[in-house]
């Protein structure tokens, strides 16, 4: 099989993940380009073409190259979505709040720490 395009969400704000994380807006900054990878593996699957912020959270279109990655998202076998991060400002509280952080990666997963943050559409890429 070959390539897939997905858009979703690699990220929710304001809202607790399953680790007692909250990501603030604007709190995650990238420093060039972020690979995509296959659940934090280190192998790029793909490339991340787009990242933006909304009010809802951190938006990302990107491309799996093909195999068992795009396979598995194709067949909504796998629609997670999630961020590696480097935290650089932290607030200690009910929940740990991520005010800043450099973003590493973005990776496809099976099980997101953030359940929201899901693909939501899937096309031939």
């Amino acid at each position: 099989m070959g390539a897939v395009r997905f858009a979703g969400y690699a990220a929710i704000f304001g809202r607790a993940d399953r680790g007692g994380d909250v990501l603030l807006p604007g709190a995650l900054v990238a420093a060039g380009a972020v690979p995509l990878l296959w659940q934090h593996r280190g192998d790029p699957i793909g490339t991340v073409e787009w990242l933006g912020e909304d009010a809802r959270g951190l938006a990302v279109i990107g491309r799996i190259a093909g195999g068992e990655a795009a396979r598995l998202v194709r067949a909504g076998a796998v629609d997670g979505l999630s961020f590696g991060y480097r935290a650089r400002s932290v607030r200690q509280g009910a929940w740990r709040t991520i005010a800043a952080a450099d973003l590493i990666e973005v990776s496809v997963v099976a099980q997101p720490m953030q359940v929201l943050a899901r693909i939501h559409a899937v096309e031939d890429g």
